[in-house]
């Protein structure tokens, strides 16, 4: 059977999430960071139950966040409401198709996507999945990583209807779909938080040391 590196929790160690300070936690006592005083834990408390109902909570703001209009435009002649989608297809031209590409990615595919990454993530940590340890750790950073990117449709339209208020001509102003969008990025932020990768090398190690 192939070893794996000890890890934190199997010596005894843990890391303060806080300062970064490792250290042994005295036994019969709550454990708490030497340096700032923070608690300590050897892993986040009911941390998958947590992402869990988040991951399900942002996939259900995640319906109206592309269903609802996300912008209304206003003339003299009446109004013209925008969701997600159809603003992409309306950017899309041969000067401006870049843009509709890049709201596409971002409100569409890498909400949606870091939600499936979230739910793989917990079903191989509550499976004791022991292959692709690495990958799921790289795959868990890239999530952290690309999550303050999704707002961008959120800019967009704060932006457009911050200059387009040409009244009584034209104007803009924000849709009920944009409350449910900057709610999905920020859940899925928090969920993303919540989860601890520490968790994908449990089962490993204890299988190793069986």
């Amino acid at each position: 059977m192939n070893a794996l590196p000890a890890t934190a929790m199997s010596l005894g160690l843990a890391g303060c999430e806080v300062c970064g300070l490792v250290s042994r936690p005295l036994a019969g006592t709550a454990p708490h960071c030497p340096r700032c005083g923070e608690a300590l834990h050897f892993r986040r408390p009911a941390s998958i139950e947590r992402c869990w109902a988040l991951v399900i909570a942002a996939l259900i703001l995640y319906l109206p966040a592309n269903l609802l209009p996300v912008l209304t435009t206003y003339t003299p002649l009446g109004s013209q409401t925008d969701t997600i989608m159809q603003g992409v297809v309306e950017l899309w031209s041969p000067t401006s198709w870049p843009l509709a590409i890049v709201v596409f990615v971002a409100s569409i595919t890498i909400p949606l996507g870091k939600l499936i990454a979230l739910a793989y993530l917990l079903i191989t940590v509550q499976r004791g999945s022991l292959t692709s340890t690495r990958q799921r750790v790289r795959l868990y950073r890239m999530v952290k990583f690309i999550g303050r990117w999704s707002m961008l449709d959120v800019f967009v339209d704060t932006f457009v209807v911050a200059l387009v208020q040409l009244k009584p001509l034209m104007w803009m102003a924000p849709g009920p779909g944009v409350m449910f969008f900057a709610a999905v990025v920020v859940v899925t932020m928090v969920a993303v938080n919540c989860f601890d990768p520490r968790l994908i090398w449990d089962l490993p190690q204890k299988e190793c040391n069986a």
